[in-house]
């Protein structure tokens, strides 16, 4: 049976962050064009909101209708897996809303905007100050501009390529984002929020300063509805009942 897009992309993330040493810039590219054949129904959701067909690669799951892309009122995260090397999730965003600025810390991300336009601002620290209550520092603008699908995916990395970043849906978007290492208060990986200050006389350049979440920010939760994707633990329970079974 042909393994669906989704099903590869888990296959081929599970194979480069559960390995021992740090990825290299080919891994992480060849990662990247696997994320870059994703769709919008590859996840389980209908850009359009027409909402009554069936998933296009989802064999046992063909019966399942899709997420309207258009009827999201709020930002809504759909969880599609998770576990200690790696997550894979997709943010949908109604026009207007704003996804504010926050870091990944110690990670590595690579985002692929699924369909709409956004507005993406992202920093790389210059220099900061994390001694005091809270943080904060001289930030280095690397993205400012609109982008619009179908866009090539970014790869940001714990310190370059833009790991302080906000996005703006100008229309309604959604964006599939792969995190490795997943947030985690345990290990020290929280999310962080920022404010920005621009630097007039350094074009680029801006003060950030750690915030509390902010209040207004709201996020809901939606079932994942594209095609099932079998895990490593799914691989590994399936062996161990085949070696009881045949014992």
């Amino acid at each position: 049976m042909e393994r669906s897009k989704i099903q590869v992309l888990y296959d081929a993330t599970h194979a480069l962050f559960s390995q021992e040493g740090l990825p290299t810039f080919q891994q992480i590219h060849n990662l990247k064009k696997l994320l870059d054949k994703i769709e919008a129904i590859d996840v389980g959701i209908d850009e359009w909101g027409l909402c009554d067909s069936p998933i296009s690669d989802a064999s046992d799951d063909s019966s399942k209708e899709l997420l309207c892309g258009q009827g999201f009122s709020e930002i809504t995260y759909i969880h599609i897996h998770e576990c200690d090397d790696f997550s894979m999730g997709v943010f949908c965003l109604p026009a207007g809303k704003v996804f504010p600025l926050h870091d990944h810390p110690e990670m590595t991300v690579l985002s692929k905007l699924l369909y709409g336009s956004a507005y993406v601002k992202a920093y790389d620290w210059i220099a900061l100050d994390s001694t005091g209550c809270q943080t904060i520092g001289l930030g280095g603008k690397v993205v400012d501009e609109v982008m619009k699908a179908p866009h090539e995916p970014s790869v940001l990395f714990p310190r370059s390529g833009g790991n302080i970043h906000s996005f703006t849906a100008l229309t309604p978007c959604a964006i599939l984002d792969v995190l490795s290492p997943p947030y985690s208060e345990d290990f020290g990986r929280p999310s962080t929020y920022y404010s920005d200050i621009p630097i007039p006389s350094l074009n680029g350049y801006a003060i950030l300063e750690e915030k509390p979440m902010p209040t207004d920010l709201i996020v809901q939760g939606a079932p994942y509805l594209g095609p099932s994707i079998v895990t490593v633990h799914d691989y590994n329970n399936f062996a161990q009942m085949a070696f009881h079974n045949y014992v």
